[in-house]
């Protein structure tokens, strides 16, 4: 989330898409009720299905799933042809003003795709989308050869401004170009959504770009699970800065997280591509530290990445993360591929993995395409799953139908305890990080997650301590000393950072005693000797550090819970902490005009005061008056005055000028046009879905250009990868139960639980229920290429036909929380969804496929 949970309260009008809090997340829904009730803030969800999220909504309009790009991009359109724009914020804050080099060209004139595509690598050589450039001459102050400070001028390059937003090759004109083509009659064709039914959303949220106002977008798994996901959440992100809306309360890109440390998790690298931090996973073109730096851009904050890269080595090293030993980075794994979700299947479906550690996940019925994946499971040699109870995964060799005789794989379950059993910290949607102290004892001999893995390196590391070979090393050398019971405060405070020896400014002065937890990031970056501190996740550097609570009481940050909450606008800062720097919205240089007066009085949120005290003086010893006050951490730093110039020569956030809000880009500003970053285009474009129902009506690229559809020798035994709409002609997609929780091993085997929502369904309208005679409760079958599944038929209103591009088209939505393991049991979805990813994440497309529908 670029806000929190709370500020929703702050909403003029609240979007919902791709998500259904009022189910999944019904206590934080309290602050959407609150801002319709105390602001009359209006609700708009837009889904493929009538949910209970729309059951609350001022305004409800459907969708066809997979279609979501044209329908923001029929938003973005609105907003652009009825200048409902923040102009000014579009003008200061993002890259509206900037030339992109004029040998650019877009899916208009390219049938589908942007300039610089390969069609036989399908991938995209992206020269033609940067900015143009232009070189300044500047005066720099360096050290001569003498050591003496002296003014030299220095020739640099920076991106090309143009007057006015409507020149030819701007960022604006261009983004007005690509967009021109997504009218309200072509988002009723793709999308199936009714033409007044459009207006009246576009109508009702673009309001919020009224500087008085704020809007937010709320989304989930509809936005993401799709092979365009991540080009899905970027239109969001454009429609965002066109009204203003990021940096401000009551605004923001705000995705709801399936649970509560989902968050945490990412943020500690869970993914496959990164370090914690999101520093990133060096390749194996990276060969050194200095070339793993050189990655990070030096005219935004990221040029600190280096600093913090370090300390992490320090954090894990320690005493071999020395400069001469290249701070170990030798130790790190290099990347020389994908390995997300699906190519992981893949190569245990080919034999290619012997051994998998599983943790907290039931991979069995969470994976697309699940079929196939669990053949992956009998190829392995063994498989270690850290686990609370029996699942699906831990008994895969006896699920029904398989003969435990002919699973050759050694299962090691590991019982494991609750997260009401371990102390520790979490990390919010909203990114608060929150303490959370141990409640009860773990059954029997199940123990904690950090008491298995601590174990775990203890005995590799003594199995390794005679070796001598250099490629021993990283083990032998990992940094290991949580106590003989492994205490989590320590764990805590390695990843907030900690001094290994003093830590000095640049005059020599002791910033950090050695052995003392860092206060935040600020010190890494600032510090002379950085490499004396180590860290294990600088965006959370100060959440464990002291702290009051608002009430004069110092604990360490994530355990306070102060009630204070300055300026009554939702931050309650002595709550937690969340990070980066105890923020609660991000890129908040944004929420004041580029002048840093409010946008509006009622909705300030930080602002700059001329007349406070800055805490400098000047050589006189007079105070410096003027700096950046409120009741949200500064993004930047607070004496940087509104009207501050960038200097093209500087490093950091020192080459951003004083309306530079988005401090993480090159250039400080909000992208509308993405230069680079994204594998598919710099601009969202609308693809169909792997499998649809109909051609493309933008053009003849059907598919997301760089998607990789996966085929293997499984279609024997698990189906074809591709279903096509002759066969299989009714859009399919997956959703979520209050009842139940994610695969469902935590909630399936709750008798009252299970009670609720026994077994597997599938909700179709009553039209198709009439043209299939299908009754409500009649079991039916569900097939797609993947294979076929029973279910009860909810036959409801909530679903309605499409009008697709001039065709009836059916839709129809289920749960994927069964399996055959608890009291509530069925088939799982997932034994339908197909095995591609998104172009750049890979994350499964769940959320768009094909399947047909018969009585049983």
């Amino acid at each position: 989330m670029t806000n929190h949970w709370v500020d929703l309260k702050n909403s003029d009008a609240i979007l919902i898409m791709g998500g259904n809090p009022a189910e999944n997340h019904p206590v934080a829904f309290k602050w959407i009720n609150q801002a319709m009730e105390e602001r009359d803030a209006k609700l708009i969800v837009v889904d493929p299905r009538f949910n209970r999220s729309a059951a609350k909504a001022d305004l409800y309009a459907p969708l066809r799933s997979g279609t979501d790009i044209t329908f923001l991009g029929g938003m973005i359109n609105y907003a652009l042809q009825n200048k409902l724009f923040n102009e000014a914020y579009v003008k200061a804050f993002t890259n509206a003003l900037t030339l992109i080099n004029p040998d650019y060209k877009g899916p208009a004139d390219l049938d589908g795709v942007f300039s610089g595509f390969n069609k036989d690598t399908k991938a995209y050589d992206a020269a033609s989308w940067q900015y143009q450039t232009e070189k300044l001459t500047v005066k720099v102050k360096q050290k001569d050869a003498s050591g003496n400070e002296v003014e030299v001028e220095k020739e640099v390059s920076v991106p090309k401004q143009a007057a006015s937003i409507d020149e030819p090759n701007t960022v604006f004109s261009l983004l007005k170009q690509h967009y021109a083509r997504y009218t309200p009659e072509m988002v009723e064709r793709v999308c199936g959504t009714p033409k007044d039914q459009f207006l009246q959303v576009a109508q009702m949220f673009c309001a919020s770009g009224a500087p008085d106002k704020s809007g937010t977008i709320l989304y989930a798994m509809g936005q993401t699970q799709h092979t365009v996901g991540t080009q899905n959440v970027r239109a969001m992100a454009i429609l965002q800065l066109l009204l203003g809306n990021v940096g401000v309360p009551g605004g923001g890109v705000n995705a709801l997280r399936g649970e509560s440390n989902v968050q945490g998790s990412t943020d500690m690298a869970l993914l496959f591509q990164d370090l914690p931090g999101y520093l990133g996973l060096p390749t194996n073109k990276q060969t050194d530290f200095k070339t793993y730096a050189a990655k990070f851009d030096t005219t935004s904050f990221w040029s600190n990445g280096p600093r913090f890269a370090t300390s992490l080595l320090k954090a894990w090293w320690g005493s071999a993360a020395t400069k001469e030993n290249d701070y170990a980075f030798n130790y790190l794994p290099k990347s020389s591929g994908n390995y997300s979700w699906i190519p992981l299947f893949e190569a245990l479906y080919k034999g290619t993995i012997k051994g998998m550690f599983v943790m907290g996940q039931n991979p069995y019925v969470s994976g697309p395409n699940a079929r196939f994946e669990r053949k992956g499971f009998e190829n392995l040699d063994w498989m270690v799953v850290m686990e609370l109870f029996d699942t699906e995964t831990t008994s895969f060799w006896r699920a029904p139908g398989v003969d435990p005789k002919s699973v050759k794989t050694e299962v090691f379950l590991l019982p494991a305890a609750d997260a009401m059993e371990k102390a520790g910290s979490i990390t919010t949607s909203g990114r608060l990080i929150q303490w959370r102290n141990k409640v009860g004892a773990p059954p029997g001999e199940a123990k904690e997650d950090i008491w298995i893995l601590d174990r775990l390196i203890k005995t590799i590391k003594a199995a390794y301590k005679d070796s001598s070979a250099a490629k021993d090393r990283p083990i032998l050398d990992l940094v290991w000393d949580y106590g003989d019971t492994v205490d989590a405060g320590l764990v805590a405070r390695e990843i907030n950072g900690y001094a290994l020896d003093a830590v000095k400014d640049a005059a020599g002065n002791v910033l950090v005693a050695k052995g003392a937890v860092i206060p935040g990031f600020a010190t890494i970056a600032g510090a002379a000797n950085f490499d004396a501190i180590a860290c294990g996740c600088w965006i959370y550097s100060g959440y464990y550090a002291p702290a009051d609570d608002g009430t004069g009481v110092v604990m360490p940050a994530a355990k306070r819970r102060g009630q204070k909450d300055p300026g009554g606008m939702g931050t309650f800062p002595f709550w937690g902490w969340a990070w980066p720097a105890n923020r609660h919205i991000v890129y908040n240089r944004a929420s004041a005009r580029p002048d840093g007066t409010p946008w509006d009085e009622k909705k300030k949120l930080i602002w700059w005061d001329p007349n406070a005290d800055s805490g400098a003086k000047d050589a006189q010893g007079n105070p410096i008056l003027g700096k950046w006050v409120g009741y949200d951490v500064p993004d930047f730093a607070p004496t940087k005055k509104p009207d501050a110039k960038a200097n093209p020569a500087g490093v950091g956030l020192a080459a951003q000028s004083g309306t530079d809000p988005f401090l993480m880009k090159a250039d400080g500003k909000g992208w509308l046009f993405a230069p680079k970053g994204l594998n598919e285009g710099p601009l969202p474009e609308h693809y169909e879905p792997l499998e649809s129902p109909i051609a493309n009506p933008f053009s003849k690229t059907q598919v997301n250009p760089v998607v990789k559809v996966f085929s293997t020798d499984a279609g024997k035994d698990v189906g074809d990868s591709v279903g096509t709409p002759d066969k299989f002609p009714i859009v399919c997609t997956t959703f979520r139960l209050t009842e139940h929780f994610q695969a469902g091993a935590m909630t399936r085997y709750l008798p009252w639980l299970s009670e609720t929502q026994p077994g597997m369904f599938v909700e179709i309208s009553q039209e198709l229920a009439t043209e299939k005679g299908i009754k409500n409760g009649d079991a039916i079958e569900v097939a797609s290429a993947r294979g076929k599944i029973k279910a009860v038929a909810m036959v409801t209103a909530r679903w309605k036909p499409y009008t697709v591009d001039g065709k009836k088209v059916h839709h129809v939505g289920m749960p994927w929380h069964y399996s055959w393991v608890g009291v509530a049991t069925g088939d799982s979805a997932n034994d339908l969804t197909p095995h591609v990813g998104d172009g750049n994440s890979m994350i499964p497309e769940y959320k768009a496929f094909l399947v047909d529908v018969k009585k049983a």
